[in-house]
C-alpha cells in the first residue's frame, strides 16, 4: 500500500479525505514517503510532517500552518491541500519539520463559519470555560492545542505559526497580517520580509493577549505567529487561486528550505497599524453607527461617533481611524470591530 493510501484510503487528496471524515474520530496513522520523510495523522484534518533525520534543515525552523478555523474560508484550504498533494506526489522534498492543520472540518461540510461557537474564540484555555463544556468546537480547540504542543516539544528548532484566513468582508487592503501582542515582542525583520513575499502588505500590531489560535502559540509556545488575512470568502470551487500564489509560492519555499528571496517592487513595504480602541457589546442598549456592508480599513474622521450605549460613547480622536472586523452580530461583552491608525512602530532595517 503507498504512503497516500495509507494516509487518504480511496480518497483523492487530504481535503476530500478531511470532509469525508468531518465527524469521526480517526486514530492516529503514521506512515513514510519514498525519500524517507514521515508522515502521522494525528486526528482529522491534522499531519505532522516530519523529514527524514539526515536531511539538513537550512532555516533551522519547524512550522505550524493553519487553516479552516473558520469552515467557510475555503481559499486557504485550499491552497494547503495543494501543497500537501505537491509533496506526497513527489514534487519537492521537505526540509523542515511542519504541522499542518484544517481547523474545523464540521463546518467546512456545512459551508459555515462555525457551528456552534467560533473557534477562533476558544484557545489559550478558552476552551475550559463552563459556557463551552460539551461543545465540539472546544473539544476541537483542545485537541489543537495539544497538537500544537506536542509538535513544538519535538521540534525544538525555531517556531513559527501562520493562520491562513479569508474575510467575510471586502476590504480596502485586501492581505493583511495581525501580530498577536506578547511582552517586550517586536516582529523580526525576516518576518516581515516574509509577509511581502506572501504578497502581505500590511501588518497590524494587537494590543493584548488574546483567545485566538495565533494568540496562544505566541504566548504559550514561544511561536512566532501570525493570523494572515487573505482575501474574501467564497465557497469551495470559486477561489480564483492565482490571488493566492503569493503565500503558496512563500510556504512552499519554506517547506523546501529555500533562500528567503529579497523584497520586490511592488510588494517591498510594509505598511503597519496599531490598534486605538477595542468596540465591545456593551449590552441591550449598545448601538453600533457602521453600517452592515461597510469594508475593512474604512477610515473615519475626528469627531465620528462609532458606537454608543445608554452611558458612554466612542468617538474618532484627533486623526482619522479605520475600522476592521465590523461585526455587531456577537455575543455580550465580545468583540464587534477594531479602531487602527497607522503605527509609529519602524519596520526594521535590512
Amino acid at each position: 500500500m503507498s504512503a497516500k493510501q495509507d494516509l487518504l484510503g480511496t480518497n483523492s487528496d487530504w481535503l476530500s479525505h478531511t470532509l469525508d471524515n468531518a465527524e469521526a474520530s480517526l486514530p492516529e496513522t503514521k506512515t513514510f514517503l519514498p525519500d524517507g520523510t514521515r508522515i502521522s495523522r494525528k486526528a482529522v484534518g491534522v499531519l505532522d510532517i516530519v523529514p527524514p533525520p539526515n536531511r539538513n534543515n537550512p532555516n533551522a525552523e519547524a512550522i505550524i500552518v493553519s487553516s479552516g478555523v473558520h469552515g467557510n474560508e475555503t481559499a486557504p484550504i485550499e491552497v494547503l491541500n495543494k501543497l500537501v498533494s505537491e509533496l506526497i506526489d513527489g514534487e519537492w522534498e521537505l526540509a523542515c519539520p511542519v504541522l499542518l492543520i484544517l481547523g474545523n472540518p464540521p463546518a467546512m461540510v456545512a459551508g459555515k463559519r462555525f457551528l456552534e461557537v467560533n473557534l477562533n474564540r476558544l484557545f489559550d484555555g478558552a476552551h475550559g470555560r463552563s459556557e463551552y463544556e460539551g461543545l465540539a468546537e472546544a473539544a476541537r480547540a483542545q485537541e489543537l492545542e495539544e497538537a500544537c504542543r506536542q509538535f513544538a516539544m519535538a521540534n525544538p528548532q525555531a517556531l513559527y505559526h501562520y493562520d491562513l484566513h479569508t474575510a467575510i468582508r471586502p476590504s480596502h487592503r485586501e492581505r493583511f497580517a495581525l501580530y498577536p501582542f506578547v511582552e517586550s515582542r517586536t516582529v523580526p525583520v525576516d518576518q516581515c520580509d516574509f509577509m511581502l513575499e506572501a504578497e502581505v502588505e500590511t501588518l497590524l500590531l494587537q494590543h493584548k493577549a488574546g483567545t485566538t489560535f495565533s494568540s496562544f502559540s505566541s504566548s504559550l509556545l514561544k511561536a512566532e505567529s501570525f493570523t494572515v488575512e487573505l482575501g474574501k470568502v467564497r465557497p469551495f470551487g470559486q477561489n480564483d487561486l492565482g490571488r493566492f500564489s503569493g503565500i503558496r509560492d512563500a510556504l512552499r519555499r519554506r517547506f523546501r528550505g529555500q533562500t528567503a528571496p529579497a523584497p520586490q517592487p511592488p510588494f517591498d513595504h510594509l505598511t503597519v497599524f496599531e490598534v486605538v480602541h477595542e468596540i465591545l457589546n456593551t449590552g441591550k442598549s449598545f448601538r453600533f453607527h457602521i453600517p452592515d456592508d461597510v469594508a475593512n480599513f474604512t477610515e473615519y474622521q475626528p469627531g465620528t461617533v462609532i458606537w454608543e450605549d445608554d452611558e458612554t460613547s466612542y468617538r474618532v480622536g484627533h486623526s482619522p481611524e479605520a475600522i476592521i472586523f465590523p461585526n455587531p452580530d456577537v455575543p455580550v461583552g465580545h468583540r464587534v470591530g477594531l479602531m487602527v491608525r497607522p503605527g509609529r512602530f519602524q519596520v526594521p532595517a535590512r
